[in-house]
């Protein structure tokens, strides 16, 4: 089995081959490479041949894919919104006081 799936910077792959799971992180075309980190941390790189000689699928994010990075921020997340919702009380709840006028 080959690689039939191009890379695609911020998708995750698994190597069938070898157990690894990585997201691309970097297309470099002058040196034709493709950048890679892994779900541990570590970087790596693959020359395009390499990329499609080798067993890669195409996966979603791993669950936990944020665990070996330090000090991650929200926004590093991929997503922005940092809004708090707040349950209304109950006995005082009035439609108009929820939806967007």
């Amino acid at each position: 089995m080959t690689t039939i799936t191009d890379p695609k910077i911020g998708s995750w792959y698994k190597d069938v081959e070898n157990d690894l799971t990585f997201k691309v992180v970097a297309l470099e075309e002058t040196d034709a490479t493709i950048e890679v980190q892994y779900v541990n941390g570590d970087i790596g790189e693959y020359d395009t041949d390499s990329w499609y000689s080798s067993t890669f699928d195409f996966i979603e994010a791993p669950e936990d894919w944020s665990a070996p990075f330090d000090e991650i921020e929200t926004d590093d997340l991929g997503y922005s919104d940092t809004d708090t919702h707040i349950k209304p009380d109950q006995e005082d709840i009035n439609i108009s006081d929820i939806l967007d006028n």
